[in-house]
């Protein structure tokens, strides 16, 4: 079990507002994060920090008792889910209050994207636009669903997914942690492949590396899944990004199942 990241400033930015964590409990649970930070250069780097640590630090109260059980059943993935989701409630309170305490800081928030693996259980939560894409052989799938502008407009019907790729309000995110007092998460459920992995990025990867590319690189790490190998191909990942712009940070996060 391998789970590294590597975040990136990019080609532009004069600060990088991403963040990751990664957290292994034991050989079959282990934690993923990643936040997308926003709100001037101070508050979007605060305010991912902040949300991912706090998202990672509940979730590993948990981390005794989850790491005792061999099966799942119904009511343990409902448990799990519901654990996510208060994790995000907590962190989402803690980047609200702090804004609330620092007049400078109002308006800061982030994306958050996780992953938990239990029992060969993925528990992916989300919100805002940060994605997760799981990749097994033959394929890549996005799993996360973004909570941005254009993909409600790609819902409504009223742009194409293509249209998409260029449109001008690619950056605007209909949900984050830390701009308002309550935030709504989204929560995943898929069956951990053998030899698959997990994907955790920030836009800053989506809008510059397709899919396609994603998953080729992935793919060339090959049967001997070392931690060199991984590492090599997350400098991979990040390089392509800021060859086609990298305007903006870049954070990915590899969890090989």
């Amino acid at each position: 079990m391998f789970c590294l990241g590597k975040t990136d400033i990019g080609m532009k930015r004069n600060v990088n507002q991403d963040c990751f964590k990664c957290t292994e409990f034991n050989s079959t649970t282990v934690l993923a994060v990643v936040c997308d930070g926003m709100g001037g250069a101070a508050g979007g780097e605060i305010a991912g920090n902040l949300a991912a640590q706090t998202f990672t630090d509940f979730v590993s109260t948990y981390a005794k008792e989850l790491t005792k059980k061999k099966l799942l059943t119904r009511t343990d993935e409902n448990k799990i889910k519901s654990i996510l989701r208060n994790a995000v409630a907590k962190a989402n309170r803690a980047v609200f209050e702090r804004t609330e305490d620092d007049i400078s800081l109002r308006g800061m928030g982030t994306t958050l994207v996780a992953t938990l693996l239990c029992c060969g259980t993925l528990f992916t939560v989300n919100v805002g636009d940060s994605r997760m894409y799981l990749v097994t052989e033959g394929s890549i799938r996005q799993i996360s669903h973004d909570h941005s502008y254009v993909q409600f407009l790609i819902d409504t019907g009223r742009i194409t997914p293509e249209d998409a790729k260029t449109s001008n309000n690619r950056n605007i995110i209909t949900r984050a942690v830390g701009t308002d007092e309550t935030v709504e998460a989204d929560v995943y459920i898929n069956r951990a492949v053998k030899g698959g992995y997990v994907l955790l990025c920030s836009d800053g990867l989506v809008n510059f590396v397709p899919a396609e590319e994603m998953y080729n690189t992935i793919s060339d790490i090959g049967d001997n899944v070392t931690e060199e190998a991984i590492d090599e191909c997350l400098d991979t990942l990040i390089l392509a990004a800021n060859t086609a712009g990298g305007s903006d940070n870049i954070t990915a996060v590899l969890m090989a199942l």
